[in-house]
């Protein structure tokens, strides 16, 4: 393979493309604050800027736009960036608190104002926690482990995160449909925000085939994200070049491989927006497809499961929902809309000698659902 063709492929190669400016998630603005605030308890200073690590290794700094520390507790605020893409939460303040608690007690995460609480299940999240998701979770733990370490603190803090106007940014989100009511999540799984354009990125899947292409490749994936991304690079060892970052866009990818055929194409991304797929939906984004938990029950009846089941999943409250009950009655749901995904593929490729196969994952990255190649 060519090192000076292979420099030219893979996601980071697609975003260079669009030449659009990526930002930064909720999640690592809050991991910024709290890591400032944190260090500031502790040591009396807020760190201006503060730098971060982020999951893939990039050490972004953000300027402070709060700095309180007051007794007990220390307060620093990131104004977010959100950098080319129209994220309706560009330009918020997300405020975070920490106060120590007594050795032992942890991570505690609390929801301040304009950040929401869980009220439903079928999220990653259970009933009645603030909704910062598992990944900036997980990122706020290892900063304030790190401060901690260096400034001799014990690491158990409670964590408050608020966003400044956040319960009304909220009412432009599907935040209040499921169940997530007070504010806004707290988001993020790489710590980007990769923007958002239906041209440019598009453009960019097409340079991402012509690349793969000429460099020999007979197997590519189209991928909704860096999760599914690390699934099919773990399940099939492909190279950078031989990934497509098509995020909502898969129709964009089944046309022009259709087009210009490569002999096997994987398509992998999580269960509920391969399920819109699944459904006959070619644009995967929230804005413009939804999950048709209807036609997710008329696949689990196919698998085997009684009207009752099939009830349940019809009304539940996401598709994470309807995955976990098909599971817990070992019905293959993830399976089922794996297959029905491939074939409404092979319906957009119109027999272009191209073989398909398809990946379903949780937000943890486990495979929930896979379809023979056909």
């Amino acid at each position: 393979m060519s090192e000076s063709v292979s420099a030219k492929g893979g996601r980071g190669a697609q975003l260079k493309h669009t030449g659009l400016r990526p930002g930064w998630t909720t999640g690592a603005c809050a991991t910024a604050a709290a890591t400032a605030a944190y260090t500031a308890l502790l040591s009396g200073d807020f760190p201006d800027p503060v730098t971060v690590t982020l999951p893939r290794g990039e050490t972004p700094a953000f300027a402070l736009a709060v700095e309180e520390l007051a007794g007990d507790r220390a307060t620093a605020g990131v104004v977010k960036d959100a950098g080319d893409d129209p994220d309706v939460t560009h330009g918020a303040l997300v405020r975070v608190s920490v106060r120590a608690l007594p050795p032992g007690a942890g991570v505690v995460f609390r929801a301040g104002p304009g950040v929401g609480t869980v009220t439903l299940p079928g999220l990653p999240l259970e009933v009645g926690e603030p909704a910062v998701n598992p990944v900036p979770r997980r990122m706020i733990g290892e900063h304030l482990a790190r401060v901690a370490a260096a400034h001799g603190g014990s690491g158990d803090v409670e964590v408050t995160i608020g966003v400044d106007d956040g319960e009304e940014i909220a009412r432009s989100t599907w935040n209040p449909r499921l169940g997530i009511l007070g504010g806004l999540s707290i988001l993020g799984t790489t710590g980007i925000v990769v923007p958002y354009s239906c041209s440019a990125w598009i453009d960019s899947i097409r340079r991402g085939v012509d690349v793969a292409l000429a460099d020999g490749r007979t197997h590519v994936a189209g991928c909704t994200g860096s999760t599914s991304e690390k699934t099919v690079v773990a399940v099939y060892g492909l190279p950078e070049i031989a990934l497509l970052d098509m995020g909502d866009f898969a129709g964009a990818v089944l046309k022009y491989v259709r087009r210009h055929p490569v002999e096997r194409l994987t398509i992998c991304g999580g269960f509920a927006k391969l399920s819109k797929l699944a459904a006959g939906h070619l644009d995967l984004h929230s804005g413009r497809s939804q999950v048709d938990k209807g036609h997710l029950a008329e696949l689990a009846r196919r698998g085997g499961a009684d009207e009752a089941l099939a009830a349940e999943i019809a009304v539940a409250n996401t598709g994470l929902a309807a995955l976990r009950l098909s599971q817990a009655h070992g019905v293959p749901l993830g399976d089922l809309v794996a297959v029905a995904a491939r074939d409404q593929a092979l319906s957009v490729l119109r027999g272009a000698p191209v073989a398909v196969d398809v990946i379903c994952i949780d937000r943890a990255g486990t495979v929930v659902g896979r379809s023979p190649v056909r």
